[in-house]
């Protein structure tokens, strides 16, 4: 974690005496790109990759479930495919359903697949999900969540997302820096979406926006708009309440920064990304109420308490993106239609 905030730390330039290992990175990552992409598997419709060049969060989850939500009211049969990080598993390709466990299923496939019903495959080497879930569903546009460097697959259109409060950080690769490729890797991919208020200008670049939808018990889903999470659960005549506030997600302090937008008085308790919560974790007193992500909830729905609640967030993107999106995926079809 220390080296983590010295990435984003203009005066912490002591992560520079790692500059030796950065350039093994760097050429390694190279080899490698060249390596899978001269074996690269095409796919028989369109494949879209929403992914990052930075590790940690950058708001890649909520985008794709926004896409995959958006692209099925407008007719198409999406499929997902995922790493599946975290998965307890070995034999892949999987695929997830919604009734899975946190301990069959990795956090953000299964929070994807209960949240927009999707068929989604997850396996290590992306090429073998695509094709499974190619041979197994009926499907004409493949998403892929995250595989920006997974060259071995190949895609038609590639979407980069960007924490817009955190940027790139230092501007260096791995471990000087938090990025997985350079930022010139921008410059060819299709889509650039800046999570948040930003000025940074890059290619095709779309502002994309994060909005609370409301408040869900996590042991039953049972819905409470903001208002009512405010007035019934935070009134005047609980004062003496506290709200512990857990998150085990790529950027936590986002998630902090939310509630208090939202007015909440928050003890933060982090924890690592993709972490593995047992009910010990958020055993606080009964009276207290304990807020969480949606994909920390995912974790801790089979021990949850009733005073335990999760914060269901989507994305807003611009009308011209999604526009100009669909207008690309059309073109790949003719494409490969006439092919």
């Amino acid at each position: 974690m220390m080296l983590e905030r010295a990435w984003y730390q203009a005066r912490a330039t002591w992560t520079l005496l790692l500059w030796p290992l950065e350039l093994l990175f760097v050429a390694i990552a190279k080899y490698n790109k060249i390596r899978h992409k001269k074996k690269q598997w095409q796919p028989p419709c369109p494949l879209l990759i929403v992914g990052n060049i930075s590790i940690g969060g950058t708001g890649k989850s909520p985008l794709t479930i926004e896409l995959i939500e958006t692209l099925q009211r407008k007719g198409y049969k999406v499929g997902v495919v995922s790493r599946g990080y975290g998965a307890q598993r070995s034999d892949f390709p999987y695929q997830l359903k919604a009734s899975d466990t946190a301990a069959q299923a990795p956090d953000e496939p299964l929070m994807i697949v209960r949240r927009t019903g999707v068929n989604l495959v997850i396996d290590p080497n992306r090429v073998r999900a695509c094709q499974y879930l190619l041979a197994n569903n009926d499907c004409d546009l493949i998403l892929s969540d995250d595989g920006l460097q997974h060259y071995q697959m190949g895609r038609d259109i590639e979407i980069a997302v960007i924490d817009a409060s955190r940027g790139l950080g230092n501007g260096h690769c791995l471990p000087v820096g938090p990025l997985r490729e350079s930022s010139e890797r921008l410059q060819s991919v299709d889509y650039v979406l800046l999570n948040g208020a930003s000025t940074a200008k890059f290619n095709s670049s779309y502002q994309m926006q994060i909005a609370a939808d409301g408040w869900y018990r996590v042991q039953d889903n049972r819905y409470l708009s903001l208002e009512e999470f405010a007035t019934k659960l935070l009134s005047v005549d609980s004062g003496s309440t506290k709200i512990h506030a857990i998150a085990g997600i790529g950027n936590p302090q986002r998630f902090f920064d939310t509630l208090q937008k939202m007015g909440l008085d928050v003890i933060p308790h982090r924890f690592s990304d993709h972490y593995q919560y047992c009910s010990a974790d958020i055993n606080f007193d009964a009276a207290d109420i304990v807020c969480m992500t949606e994909k920390d909830a995912v974790k801790c729905s089979q021990f949850a308490a009733e005073n335990c609640y999760y914060l269901r967030i989507s994305a807003r993107l611009e009308t011209v993106f999604i526009d100009n999106l669909c207008r690309h995926i059309e073109a790949v079809q003719v494409a490969k239609f006439t092919s």
